[in-house]
């Protein structure tokens, strides 16, 4: 079970990482969506006992992908943040992993659960849709856009039965691509491909790829 998987989208070459990433080598640039720092946190302050750990867990795999691959630049396609930007420990984890990646241009997609991005002070760059093109990078699909879509928000698994499980999954479909969430702490959908349609499972940092639809 292999790691990566090159491929080619909109005729530009891009390599899916089993650790829930898409690494675009001519911009050397790192695509990951829905990282909701402080999700746990939130939960927690809710009354639902939860481990932590949770956003310094995600930021160390992150890290291991930036060592690995030569990147000038990581994109966030929306959902940085999870309610409230409190000052809490994982604010203070992402500083300290900010100050190490100090030359790094991080920019992230306004999600829909970004609402106190502007104020929380992550030293990244806003924007909402930008187009790189061939491709547009959003949150959310876009089934009619002009570009080759890439976002998140749906954080499509996969049910493999023999596994009794759910894993993260890559979601392919005409003109656009959904990356799985990279927060290991998020539930998703089970979508149903369409004709022509694939799905690539991200299982213990591998990659299962299932027919085309």
């Amino acid at each position: 079970m292999a790691d990566e998987l090159p491929l080619r989208l909109a005729g530009e070459s891009v390599v899916l990482l089993g650790a829930r990433a898409l690494y675009w080598p001519a911009r050397q640039a790192l695509l990951i969506a829905d990282l909701h720092l402080g999700k746990a946190d939130v939960f927690r302050r809710a009354g639902i006992a939860l481990p932590s750990g949770g956003t310094g867990e995600d930021l160390q795999r992150l890290q291991r992908l930036l060592d690995l691959h030569a990147c000038r630049e990581l994109w966030i396609l929306g959902d940085i943040l999870h309610g409230p930007a409190h000052r809490a420990a994982w604010y203070q984890q992402w500083l300290g992993w900010r100050e190490r990646n100090a030359s790094l241009d991080v920019h992230v997609i306004r999600g829909n659960h970004d609402r106190q991005l502007p104020h929380a002070q992550l030293q990244v760059q806003i924007h909402d849709d930008v187009q790189l093109p061939p491709f547009l990078l959003r949150h959310e699909p876009a089934p009619d856009a002009a570009l080759h879509v890439i976002a998140g928000h749906l954080h499509p698994q996969i049910a493999l039965a023999p596994l009794r499980r759910r894993f993260p999954a890559f979601w392919l479909r005409d003109r656009t691509t959904i990356l799985p969430a990279f927060s290991a702490f998020t539930a998703g959908i089970v979508p149903v491909p369409a004709r022509g349609e694939q799905m690539v499972a991200c299982v213990e940092s591998g990659l299962v790829e299932l027919p085309v639809a």
